[in-house]
């Protein structure tokens, strides 16, 4: 089809204004509702859409074909359709889904076989994947058309685009602000932090809060930190030593890397630090290593050992004992810190915070403010 990207641009657009349902079927409707409303795994959003592109764009491709692998007629590349159209919309729209292809989850990727109702794929939620493998189906019976399904779904998450921005900006309102007279103390914000960590698939947020940290306080120490990368890319695939790099002004060199861990550091850990170290052009100051969990003391000392041998220091630091220190440190721009942070949380894709987690904060952020 010429001209693909305008006609699904069009989709999204007479999508975001309907007020109606694009498929009259309630147990349907229904099924459609269950894929795009969950809260943690997007993947089959994606999925549908870029077969539903493919199947708009040629009739004779066979939406349950989304890969050149399987034999026969009527196969494609879902992942290019994935990638092509299906990204722009979702960054042009903000659409509540995955920020990356659909086609690098365990469950869609790298498959040889049709995509029957019948397919087991992986995932955490089976049942979901299934109800997406009957959309799927529904459409290659001719039950429902693919536009009515790509309509459909883009109908849906447009609604839970705008109830997701309603609520986070009816907490924000909720908010003290900047009162001086409600200033939380260092302490009180460790609290915040500690329960928000504490929060369910809180990986993210120990990143979050040392880049929000350094952001506070660049101007003072002449450091800044690279741009974050995204929560599940590998270092292998971004060439980065961490989830953190601090360089100086005018400066390629890293000063310090930040890896993250919602788990024990270990040895092994530490040994797969060396070998970047080792293998890497870049000047390397400190490798630290940031974690939720306890320390262990002889991790530790392997740790402190490996500056005789290698000339970068390798540190491991418990995170809220980290921000604890650094808050009190920098007393006077604790708040700076505090609205820091917020805004990264909230501008982070919900791939990897989801709007819980982010409402969570807001929540526990008010109730903070309201104790005061």
């Amino acid at each position: 089809m010429e001209n693909l990207q305008d006609t699904i641009n069009q989709y999204v657009k007479k999508a975001e204004k309907s007020r109606q349902a694009f498929i009259k079927n309630e147990s349907i409707k229904e099924k459609v509702h269950v894929v795009c409303s969950n809260i943690r795994i997007k993947a089959p959003i994606r999925f549908l859409l870029s077969c539903c592109v493919a199947k708009i764009d040629n009739p004779k491709n066979d939406i349950r074909k989304p890969y050149t692998e399987i034999s026969g007629k009527g196969t494609f590349s879902g992942r290019s359709y994935d990638e092509k159209y299906i990204q722009k919309i979702v960054e042009q729209f903000d659409l509540p889904c995955n920020s990356t292809t659909a086609y690098l989850t365990p469950a869609f990727r790298n498959r040889n076989t049709i995509m029957t109702f019948d397919t087991e794929l992986v995932g955490r939620n089976p049942e979901l994947y299934k109800t997406a493998l009957e959309l799927l189906n529904l459409v290659y019976k001719k039950t429902i058309k693919p536009e009515q399904l790509f309509k459909e779904m883009i109908r849906q998450l447009v609604i839970i685009r705008d109830q997701n921005t309603d609520r986070i900006e009816q907490l924000i309102k909720s908010l003290k602000g900047n009162d001086k007279d409600n200033f939380l103390s260092s302490d009180q914000i460790v609290t915040l932090l500690t329960q928000h960590l504490a929060s369910k698939n809180s990986s993210r947020l120990p990143v979050l809060i040392v880049a929000a940290a350094y952001q506070t306080v660049a101007d003072i120490i002449g450091e800044n930190i690279m741009p974050l990368q995204a929560h599940n890319a590998a270092d292998e695939q971004t060439g980065a030593f961490g989830d953190i790099e601090v360089i100086l002004p005018n400066d390629k060199n890293i000063v310090t890397s930040y890896e993250m861990k919602d788990k024990r550091v270990t040895k092994s850990d530490i040994e797969i630090a060396i070998k970047k170290i080792a293998k890497s052009k870049i000047k390397l100051d400190n490798y630290i290593f940031i974690t939720t969990d306890t320390i262990e003391r002889e991790v530790e000392d392997y740790a402190k050992s490996i500056y005789d041998i290698l000339g970068v220091e390798i540190a491991i630091l418990d995170c809220i004992g980290f921000i604890k220190h650094f808050l009190h440190f920098f007393h006077r721009r604790r708040t700076v810190f505090l609205e820091k942070y917020q805004n990264l949380v909230l501008a982070e894709p919900n791939s990897s915070v989801n709007q819980p987690l982010k409402e969570a904060f807001l929540a526990l952020r008010q109730v903070s403010e309201a104790d005061k």
